[in-house]
Order: structure tokens, then C-alpha cells, then sequence
């Protein structure tokens, strides 16, 4: 549902919809439509569960008007970084901001440059000066601690300024989107097919779920239906993917504190897991299979088989590293009520995933969307209440628990359904939709807007990452900085979902 306002009318419209956090804020990005004729507008996507269906608030800015508008942030609080990143991108300003400081474009980049406008060249090449200032807590016997942006291994840049006093952390300053790609304006007069190779590289991690949503983006927009075969093999590849994430996860978080027995045995794991994938898919990051209208190519009898194999082992692993996590008490000792985030916190700021399910919001896409054959397994959201790493442990735990379940299912279903088609065509034309997929991190949600040729005019990707980074900031505080390492990796958050 898109419900079309003035920029003046947009806060009202958008505080109709929201229902005082009944209806999250899932999104919220601009377009430039003036070679259409029009003006900018700024689409608020608010999830609708009991409709399952986003409701879609357009404030549309006339050609020759103000281009700015009153801001959402001060009544919807997970419209902060939507609000900057507009600001940044297009130039839209929204009055009364609680804190308008650049987000995607740091100091090399002009003032007056934004990088979504038409106007604006895909290789434009731009050298400028803006201003950016880290906030931090000040007074007496305060300090601070400044980490990156680059980091030991092989992790993506992010820089993060601790305010301490003594060991505590009073604060948390996190400056992201060092390496930004310009996805969404690279795939701008591309078809849906000649993008599709670059959505599936966002995140090595989300290629299933970012190329998931982009597919029923484009689907929605052609009007077409998938095969039944097909979205079985898309919910299969999906639970493939955040079982592979989730083993990852288990053996990444013990690493914050050198728990080296299940770091291996995590690794182990998931090398297993991912040579899995490359029977499947012919690469270890699940890519080339989903494709708008459908899916490329089957799972053969063989390799059902395969997988069953695969998961029994896994299941057992998982049963192995659990066991050691409940027998060492150290680690108990420090897992437990560190990093904290309380449920209004997770409703405030809308996020996803196992940062908001750890906290007793039960915000997951594949039941509140029902979308590929879901509905059928019997699934439902696993949910924790303490909000600390130990919560977002026993979330993944009990995620997998069902994850496997559900795998055996969706087996039974391919056995069952030999013959069936795989792939519908899709005709091109003018239209958009979204599309939303529950990745590992958590929903991943995707619009296109296709042009009178079919292709794409607009394209935005929230990733799953982006709602909850700024949750990370609000864990961390009362906790001693080396226990940041392990609140960090407890939410496992991705700089390169975001760097798009």
C-alpha cells in the first residue's frame, strides 16, 4: 500500500501509520523523480504484520519548493540514520534533527555534493572538505579510547571513539561507511538481470537474502508469480545460509574472550557448511541460484540426500558447542548481563534480527511476511527476554534448533515435487516493489522502481545491519571496554551490508 503526501504532511501521515511503535519504521529513503517531471520525494516503509504488508508513506517535494522538511526522528527515534543518509544523499533537509552530522559522506566530499541526485554522473569524480566531528563525553578524570578504523585481520574499516572513566564505557561514537560502493547508484538504467550480479555481492554473508529481496522487488513490480519448486529451493537455500552464519557466529563470539576449544570447533563447522554450499550452488557464498522469476537450477536426489547427511552432523555439532558454552563457568561469568539491550530500546529503534529477538521482540520476516513456504513449516520467531550476549547466544542456539527442523522438511518437499517448473518469465515495464528476506543478522528489506523499459530508476537496500548498529552504542555503555570485543561479536553486525 503507497499512501501519496506533501512534504508538509509527512510527519503526520508517518505518526498515523506508526501507531506509536504498533507499526515499525523498516525503512526510509529518497528518489529524485525530476526527469519524470517531478520533484523528491521520501518514501517511510512501516511493516503492517497483521496485513502482511508495508505501507508505504510517499512525501513528495514540487520542483520549486523547500527542500527540506519537519523531521520524523524526535517521535519515531529508528529514523535518525535514515533522516542523515537522505540528508547526504539528496540534500533533503529535515528540520529540528537531533544530530545532522554527514553519515554516509565524510570529509573528502564537498558540502553542496549529492551523489543520488540525477544530476549527478555515475563516475562523477569529486574532491572537497566537509566537516566531521566524533562526539564524546567530557569532565574530569574522562578519557578517551579511539579504535580504528583500521583494524587487525581481515575486517572492513570502521572507526569507534570510547569515552571512559577508568575501564567503564560511558559512551560510544561509531563513524561506519568508509569503503561506500554507490550500489544504488551503479545498477541506475540497469535491467533487473544485469543488476542482479551486483546485489548478490553486497555481503558475502546475505547473498541469499539480498538477491531473495531484490527478486520478490522485481517480481512484485512485473506482477508475475513464482513456481512452487522454485520457492522451495529459495526458503531451502535461505535456511542453508543462516545455518551456515549462525555455526559461524557460535565459534566467532567465544573468540572475544579466547575460548579457543569452540572457536575450532565453530570453524570446523562451518568450513563444512560451506563446502556444502559449493556442492549446491557451485560457490561457497550461495550466489547464481535465485534469479528474478524463479530459480537457475535444481537440487537433484543426490544432493538431498547430501544435505541430509550434512545437517545431522551439524545438528550434533551444535549440540557439542552448546554444552560447552552451559559447562565453562568463565564464560558464563562473562556473557551474562554484559551488553544489554532493553525491549522498548529494540522496539524504539526498529531493529531486526537476533539483536531484537534476544530482547523479547519477536520481529522476524518469515512469519510476520509469509513469504516463500513458510507458512507451511510451522515456524515460529525464538525469543529471549534478558537482552545481554548470553540472550542472543541461546537465540541463535534455538534458532538452529528449528533451522534444522525446518531443513528436514523442506527436503521432504523436494522429494515430493519432481517435474515442477523453475523459472517463470518476467515481462518488462514500468512498475516497483519491495521485497523483504530474514537473513541470518535479520530482515533485509529491498525497493525497485523500474522504468517505462523495465529498468531500474531507483533501487534502495536496507540491510539488516543497518538498524541495529546504533543498538551497539547503547549495549556497550556501563561495560568495561574488554568486554566490547565480545558485545560486538554478539550481534555479529556487517560494515559492508551497509557500505552499499
Amino acid at each position: 500500500m503507497q499512501q501519496v503526501v506533501s512534504s508538509e504532511e509527512l510527519l503526520a501521515a508517518a505518526l498515523q501509520v506508526y501507531e506509536q511503535g504498533k507499526h515499525p519504521l523498516t525503512a526510509m529513503f529518497g528518489r529524485d523523480e525530476t526527469l519524470n517531471g517531478a520533484g523528491y520525494a521520501i518514501y517511510c516503509c512501516f511493516e503492517v504484520p497483521e496485513k502482511r504488508d508495508v505501507h508505504i508513506v510517499k512525501g513528495v517535494f514540487s520542483a520549486e519548493g523547500p527542500l527540506s522538511y519537519e523531521s520524523l526522528t524526535h517521535a519515531i527515534p529508528a529514523a535518525a540514520w535514515y533522516e542523515r543518509e537522505i540528508h547526504d544523499m539528496f540534500g533533503l533537509v529535515p528540520e529540528g534533527h537531533p544530530d545532522l552530522r554527514p553519515l554516509v559522506l565524510h570529509e573528502s566530499f564537498p558540502e553542496d555534493f549529492h551523489p543520488l541526485r540525477k544530476s549527478v554522473a555515475v563516475n562523477a569524480k569529486v574532491r572537497g572538505e566537509r566537516k566531521f566531528k566524533i562526539r564524546t563525553a567530557k569532565g574530569q578524570g574522562l578519557f578517551q579510547v579511539p579504535v580504528g578504523p583500521i583494524h587487525a585481520g581481515i575486517i572492513e574499516p570502521g572507526h569507534f571513539r570510547f569515552s571512559q572513566a577508568g575501564e567503564a564505557m560511558l559512551q560510544l561514537d561509531a563513524k561506519l561507511f568508509f569503503t561506500h560502493r554507490g550500489i544504488e547508484k551503479a545498477v541506475e538504467g540497469k535491467t533487473p538481470e544485469e543488476a542482479l550480479h551486483i546485489v548478490e555481492r553486497i555481503c558475502g554473508a546475505c547473498s541469499v537474502a539480498n538477491t531473495w529481496s531484490f527478486c520478490q522487488a522485481v517480481e512484485k513490480a512485473a506482477g508475475v508469480a513464482v513456481p512452487r519448486r522454485a520457492e522451495i529451493i529459495r526458503t531451502l537455500l535461505s535456511e542453508l545460509e543462516r545455518i551456515t552464519n549462525h555455526v559461524g557466529d557460535l565459534g566467532n563470539m567465544p573468540a572475544g574472550v579466547g575460548f579457543n576449544p569452540a572457536i575450532s570447533l565453530g570453524s570446523r563447522l562451518k568450513e563444512q557448511l560451506m563446502r556444502l554450499c559449493e556442492a549446491v550452488a557451485g560457490n561457497r557464498f550461495l550466489r547464481g541460484v535465485i534469479v528474478p522469476g524463479g530459480v537457475r537450477q535444481d537440487i537433484t536426489p543426490e544432493l538431498i540426500e547430501h544435505i541430509h547427511e550434512v545437517m545431522d552432523a551439524t545438528a550434533q555439532g551444535v549440540e557439542d558447542l552448546a554444552a560447552m558454552f552451559r559447562e565453562q563457568e568463565n564464560f558464563q561469568n562473562r556473557v551474562r548481563t554484559t551488553g544489554i539491550i532493553r525491549n522498548q530500546t529494540a522496539k524504539d529503534l526498529a531493529m531486526v534480527g537476533i539483536g531484537a529477538r534476544a530482547s523479547g521482540y519477536a520481529h522476524d520476516s518469515r512469519k510476520d511476511f509469509a513469504y516463500g513456504v513458510y507458512p507451511e513449516l510451522g515456524f515460529e520467531p525464538y525469543t529471549m527476554t534478558m537482552g545481554d550476549v548470553a540472550a542472543r547466544l541461546l537465540v541463535r542456539i534455538g534458532e538452529l534448533s528449528a533451522s534444522f527442523e525446518m531443513m528436514d522438511k523442506l527436503l521432504d518437499m523436494l522429494r515430493n515435487c519432481h517435474g515442477m517448473e523453475l523459472k517463470v518469465e518476467l515481462t518488462s515495464g514500468k512498475g516497483e516493489g519491495w521485497g523483504i528476506c530474514e537473513s541470518a543478522r535479520g530482515s533485509n528489506f529491498q525497493y525497485v522502481a523500474l522504468d517505462n523499459e523495465g529498468r531500474i530508476d531507483r533501487l534502495f537496500v536496507r540491510s539488516a545491519s543497518y538498524p541495529n548498529w546504533p543498538a551497539l552504542t547503547i549495549a556497550v555503555q556501563g561495560d568495561i571496554i574488554p568486554d566490547f570485543p565480545l558485545i560486538n561479536k554478539s550481534f555479529e553486525l556487517c560494515y559492508a551490508c551497509i557500505d552499499r
